[in-house]
């Protein structure tokens, strides 16, 4: 349900309450407005990491509106809800803070409630970080199947910016291992796929990448 529609159903529920006696109603319409309210903590706490990926300064409020959104998924039991949240709290401690060990229980949940949910999109961050996380930590196998099978889920879903950012990481993990074949490959096909205006952002990963992982001399 949308949350003019959540909303339209807690005004219809307070004249049932007042109007028709019906008290249960108050609280189908509590359940309404948290859900109304967990969408609206995660919307806004999204809009402060993407703020800090620009300005790179941290927003004090970005960690608790994503553990607010949590927190009312939970209560709601609202599977996907909560996973998407998860990720975020990950993605928080280990962007905006360098905190990895804080980060991978988020991020680990996150993988799991996303997966019973079906809510592939949300599975497929969660990968992404996870491999990034093992990356850091020289667990450079374990990195590429993360990276891997969250490139595959955003092919199957048509997310081809988000495929491409992951070529490059992919990219950086194949000049580690001494595949520079695969860096030439991945780095064209990353390229190809970031040929459209909504894409500028990560043609730009994909150019540095290019730069930093071209053969000495």
């Amino acid at each position: 349900m949308t949350t003019d529609g959540r909303i339209s159903k807690a005004q219809l529920h307070y004249e049932q309450a007042v109007f028709g006696g019906d008290s249960d109603a108050l609280s189908v319409a509590d359940r309404d407005l948290d859900a109304v309210e967990a969408d609206l903590a995660l919307a806004r706490g999204r809009i402060a990491h993407a703020r800090y990926l620009e300005q790179r300064v941290e927003d004090e409020r970005e960690l608790e509106l994503f553990e607010r959104a949590a927190g009312l998924y939970r209560e709601l039991g609202d599977t996907r809800g909560e996973g998407e949240a998860r990720f975020w709290i990950g993605a928080f401690h280990q962007v905006v803070r360098d905190d990895t060990t804080a980060a991978l229980p988020a991020l680990e949940r996150s993988l799991a409630l996303s997966v019973a949910a079906g809510d592939r999109l949300t599975a497929s961050y969660a990968r992404r970080h996870l491999g990034f996380a093992a990356h850091r930590a020289g667990r450079l196998d374990e990195a590429r199947t993360h990276l891997e099978e969250s490139t595959r889920l955003r092919r199957e879903l048509g997310f081809l910016p988000g495929v491409a950012a992951n070529l490059v990481g992919l990219a950086h993990l194949a000049a580690q291992q001494g595949r520079p074949e695969d860096v030439t490959a991945l780095l064209r096909e990353a390229e190809d796929l970031t040929a459209t205006p909504d894409a500028r952002g990560v043609r730009r990963w994909v150019d540095q990448a290019r730069t930093e992982l071209a053969p000495a001399g």
